[in-house]
């Protein structure tokens, strides 16, 4: 499965954007699919998690609340409202599809595809 991922920009804190990942491949229904952020001189970090079924999710703390990953597997797209957007939210966004045996796991290194990232950039 190909990933890309869409979605970002500017907006001001408070505010909202809704980041979406587009899949090519007929499998993307079997992935269980994730969004991390890397800040400027941060390490990636896990924000959301999905599994393929739809069934479970698992968030990050800090984004708890706020945050809502979802997906389509009509559409092969997997996304990511968020709400209530902070700076500190600021980030380059990825998301990430792993095969169903690694499970919900915030474990970056196990996700075996990735899209290219997008830039969320919150104001204050």
């Amino acid at each position: 499965v190909q990933l890309q991922a869409s979605g970002g920009g500017l907006v001001l804190t408070g505010g909202s954007l809704r980041l979406s990942c587009a899949a090519s491949g007929r499998t993307f229904s079997s992935y269980n699919m994730g969004w991390f952020r890397q800040a400027p001189g941060k390490e990636r970090e896990f924000v959301a998690l999905l599994s393929w079924s739809g069934d479970s999710t698992y968030y990050a703390d800090s984004v708890k609340g706020r945050f809502t990953i979802s997906r389509d597997n009509a559409k092969n797209t997997v996304y990511l409202q968020m709400n209530s957007l902070k700076p500190e939210d600021t980030a380059v966004y990825y998301c990430a599809a792993g095969v169903r045996r690694i499970g919900l796991t915030s474990n970056g290194r196990l996700y075996e595809e990735w899209g290219q990232g997008t830039q969320v950039t919150v104001s204050s």
